[in-house]
């Protein structure tokens, strides 16, 4: 085992020997690197004030991302190299294109939020392939994802959007000090990627992070009341909001073949440590409308960290990705020491809070089938923001339809049981009928043999159960009337995927 945390801050490496485990990187920032650039505005990964970029090594180039400091825990840090906005200013002291780029569009009022934004169009100016500095224009879309994570009181945030715009037009003619130092970046990196499992601590508790699945499992025997932490975007919230004491914490960022994803020919394999970000494309390419919620999870720096396999062992009955999942039939690999057994991911969510999973086992992979030819599949969320919130009523809907008739459906909702559950009283309403509105109104009544929902601050049990019921309707409108116009412009196209 190797004793030490490793990682570069700018240029600069930091080995770190005792290491509280649950101490956060923006308090590491401010509290011992004195960077205080970085502010903590609501330290729950929602306001974007304290993000920061980290660069780690994908396919031997270095990949930038934006992520939140406040919930990120020191040793995750291993491997990878942090910055700041402290870094972004040249060897003469001059702002970064990005910073100049704020001040040219005056992009900053009172300034608390500002170096968030800075840091959160850095990676896009860094990291995104439209952004190859050969056009002047980003599309709005993709501007307004880059920034969704990221709050300001006062400007209205066309100024940053411009800014976001005004960036790649200075960039020209202008050198990039990053691109300059890459080279030996990459090297620095690749001297500290090794197969040793990290174990540090403050003397009291211990964190520890393995870089293989053997690694892991045998971890996992040896403490087998352990927290995983995948990207610590919901159990960084239990040490910061909940004051929680986590001892042992045990990491599966580094484990290499829980970052993998396998196109089998009939399936995707998922890794459980793969990150949402990573994972969208793929499942975006076989379910459109599963990218599209993956899309609207969070900011990205919540996307940049957190994991499908992180969303599916935490059991939350408003997680995102589960009823998407479930509608199309995905499966669970789990570990246990040496042992795997699969599962049905519906049958993994047995009651709020408790899931199919023994003391030391693990989830190693998702399965997602392709789909049949034919296979209707559409997901909706609904909640009260329409990016960066958490779902009140999730609705997903898998249909086999031939000459009018449904054959086959697979109906999942999340936000209306205590799990992630499938509709079946729903699907046994709609299987063997006509695709029309006689069927739809039986399938909509249905819906109160399967969930009794309950009341909390994100909806009342008769909304939810409203627009559940709605979501059934505008499934039937898009798969029966291709006019029309159900959606938001920005995925207007994919009623009709």
């Amino acid at each position: 085992m190797r004793g030490r945390v490793r990682f570069l801050i700018g240029q600069e490496l930091r080995e770190l020997e005792r290491v509280d485990p649950t101490m956060t990187v923006l308090d590491y920032l401010r509290l011992v690197e004195r960077r205080v650039g970085s502010k903590e505005g609501c330290a729950e990964g929602d306001c974007g004030a304290c993000t920061v970029a980290i660069g780690r090594l994908r396919n031997g180039r270095v990949r930038y991302q934006a992520v939140n400091a406040c919930i990120l825990f020191v040793g995750q840090l291993d491997g990878a190299q942090l910055l700041t906005v402290e870094d972004l200013k040249d060897q003469h002291g001059a702002p970064h294109v990005v910073q100049q780029a704020m001040v040219e569009c005056h992009a900053s009022q009172c300034g608390f939020c500002t170096p968030g934004f800075v840091m959160s169009l850095f990676t896009l100016y860094e990291s995104d392939p439209k952004a190859d500095h050969s056009d002047t224009m980003l599309g709005t879309q993709r501007i307004d994802d880059a920034l969704a994570g990221n709050l300001c009181r006062c400007t209205g945030y066309q100024p940053i959007v411009a800014a976001a715009r005004r960036m790649l037009q200075l960039s020209r003619g202008n050198p990039n000090l990053f691109a300059a130092r890459r080279p030996d970046t990459i090297a620095r990196l690749e001297a500290l990627d090794d197969d040793e499992t990290v174990a540090v601590g403050d003397g009291e508790r211990r964190f520890f992070a393995p870089a293989t699945l053997d690694a892991l499992a045998d971890l996992l025997l040896e403490h087998p009341q352990a927290c995983i932490v995948a990207g610590a975007t919901d159990v960084g919230l239990w040490v910061t909001k909940h004051l929680r004491v986590l001892d042992p914490l045990i990491h599966i960022g580094r484990v290499r073949e829980l970052l993998q994803m396998v196109d089998t020919g009939e399936a995707l394999e998922i890794g459980a440590g793969v990150t949402y970000a990573d994972a969208r494309p793929a499942l975006a390419a076989l379910y459109p409308d599963m990218g599209e919620l993956l899309r609207r999870l969070g900011g990205e720096q919540v996307r940049s960290v957190g994991t499908i396999g992180g969303n599916i062992a935490n059991g939350s009955p408003i997680g995102d990705s589960p009823p998407g999942l479930i509608a199309v039939g995905a499966r669970l690999v789990l570990r246990r020491g040496k042992e795997q057994r699969t599962l049905a991911l519906e049958d993994f969510f047995l009651d709020y809070g408790r899931q199919d999973r023994e003391a030391a086992e693990f989830v190693e992979k998702i399965i997602v089938p392709k789909p049949a030819p034919g296979l209707r599949f559409r997901a909706y969320k609904v909640s009260k923001r329409f990016d960066q919130d958490i779902s009140s009523v999730l609705g997903a809907f898998a249909l086999q339809i031939a000459g009018g008739i449904v054959e086959g459906a697979r109906i999942a909702y999340g936000g209306m049981a205590a799990t992630p559950r499938r509709a079946r009283h729903v699907e046994a309403a709609l299987v063997g009928r006509p695709w029309n509105e006689a069927t739809l109104e039986a399938a909509m009544r249905a819906l109160e043999q399967d969930f009794a929902p309950i009341d909390d601050w994100r909806a009342s049990a008769a909304y939810r159960l409203m627009a559940a019921r709605n979501l059934l309707r505008r499934l039937h409108i898009e798969t029966t009337d291709p006019e029309a116009e159900t959606r938001l412009v920005g995925d207007r196209s994919l009623a009709h995927a």
